[in-house]
């Protein structure tokens, strides 16, 4: 009788795993939903666009765009970790989400750890350090004397509080050794007004943003914030060549699933993105959006996304900084 149930146990299981390759097999079969946890419109959803496009043509089915804003995007990340694991569902990751929110935020609904599998990362985007023309600063050098030769802190501005912007002003006055203070706006566009006028001294502004304003004489670019120059920015220094080594912070997007979606599922979209990367057209849109493409293996992102909320979580801690 104990064989006999080990025979029927083993062929359940085998049936089982026949089923689940059947139907990886088979995907995908009917269109995806990817979700943006952003309002329309913003670069989070270009991001999207420019490999969405591409795998859907690989794929032979449709991948719809579902902007699900709220909360810092913590709203729609959350949609997406409670999503059925079977591939027709996958979500925008990015570094506010990932990285920033799991430990600024009292109660996000997931664990982007537990919660999810990692298909790849699409790119890394940096900022610029900009400065208003009326500083007396040509370099980071300058901007550390000048900041620690005033009798009051520095300000610096930004989108607002616990961006990557926010933060990294923070890892930039610690790094210079000097104390800087900061103005929160809503949005990037509010606060790159106040620095073009004068009104605020500093910000960390991504490239497509800053670099008409940079060419055309209304901003000065001191460095910019990644390990490495960017083509668009060839001339202008990484922080780390500035005297800061080790500086480098990015905007860092990615796709991924609810957690339990099939290896074999995971995996076709990884090849799929993976694919789309590789394409010189989606490569010159990632270009002009500042961003770098990084396609790597399912597992690579997860280590990314480790090292990521492990930098900015302690950071938040640091601060003590508490979003609602």
């Amino acid at each position: 009788m104990r064989k006999l149930l080990s025979i029927i146990a083993a062929v359940g299981v085998a049936a089982l795993c026949a089923a689940a390759t059947v139907r990886a097999d088979d995907y995908p079969n009917r269109p995806i939903t990817l979700i943006v946890p952003f309002p329309p419109g913003g670069s989070t959803t270009v991001m999207a666009r420019n490999v969405a496009d591409k795998m859907a043509v690989a794929l032979g089915q449709s991948i719809i765009i579902d902007n699900r804003g709220g909360a810092g995007g913590t709203l729609g990340t959350r949609v997406a970790a409670k999503a059925a694991p079977d591939g027709y569902t996958i979500v925008l990751s990015y570094t506010g989400t990932f990285s920033i929110a799991p430990t600024a935020y009292a109660s996000i609904g997931y664990d982007p750890r537990k919660d999810f599998a990692p298909i790849g990362m699409i790119g890394a985007a940096p900022n610029l350090v900009v400065v208003t023309t009326s500083l007396p600063v040509k370099s980071v050098a300058e901007l550390a004397a000048y900041a620690k030769a005033q009798s009051a802190p520095m300000q610096y501005g930004s989108p607002g509080v616990g961006t990557v912007n926010h933060l990294a002003g923070e890892l930039l006055a610690n790094a210079m050794g000097v104390t800087m203070q900061h103005i929160p706006y809503k949005g990037n566009g509010p606060a790159l007004g106040d620095l073009i006028g004068g009104h605020i001294p500093l910000m960390f502004v991504p490239i497509p943003v800053s670099l008409g304003n940079v060419q055309s004489g209304k901003l000065r670019a001191l460095a910019i914030s990644s390990a490495k120059r960017s083509p668009l920015t060839p001339d202008i220094p990484t922080l780390a060549e500035s005297g800061l080594p080790g500086f480098d912070v990015a905007l860092r997007y990615g796709l991924a699933a609810p957690a339990g979606t099939p290896k074999a599922i995971i995996d076709r979209l990884n090849k799929e993105l993976n694919a789309a990367l590789a394409d010189p057209d989606v490569q010159k849109r990632l270009a002009n959006e500042g961003a770098d493409p990084l396609p790597g293996t399912p597992q690579a992102y997860a280590d990314d996304i480790d090292k990521e909320e492990t930098k900015w979580g302690a950071l938040v801690r640091k601060l003590g900084l508490k979003l609602e």
